[in-house]
């Protein structure tokens, strides 16, 4: 316990009595980056698998970018039909809420157009006209 208060108080001293340059020189070094020494041959290994690494991730990616592209153009493809199968709907659609439409399709199933002089009128007691009319 006294070896580390007598530590601790020799580290006390040299913060007192330290310059401020070598405290600069001591906080450069405390932070300088581990610098690994390496031969020609270690160094043109590590490039040839640190390129090799890039040019597998870059290949990668550009696959992802052609799936992504292809599945792209197969959504634009199904919409324009999508939109075709529409417009032929609303055509169809249009066609048969015409009135004449409506009247051949009667006569095919056998209805006649009622005469208006033999119509029935259904009274309706306590009914109330609507609101604003």
């Amino acid at each position: 316990m006294q070896k580390f208060q007598t530590l601790k108080g020799q580290k006390e001293q040299r913060r007192v009595t330290s310059s401020p340059s070598t405290r600069i020189i001591r906080r450069r070094s405390r932070f300088r980056p581990l610098s690994v020494q390496m031969g020609p041959v270690p160094l043109c290994i590590t490039s040839v698998v640190l390129m090799g690494m890039m040019a597998v991730l870059y290949l990668s990616q550009l696959g992802q970018a052609f799936a992504a592209n292809q599945h792209l153009q197969d959504l634009r493809s199904q919409q324009s039909v999508l939109a075709r199968q529409n417009q032929d709907l609303q055509d169809i659609l249009a066609q048969e809420q015409s009135p004449g439409f409506i009247e051949a399709q009667a006569v095919k199933l056998g209805l006649i157009p009622a005469d208006p002089q033999q119509r029935w009128i259904v009274p309706v007691h306590n009914l109330q006209p609507l609101p604003g009319k």
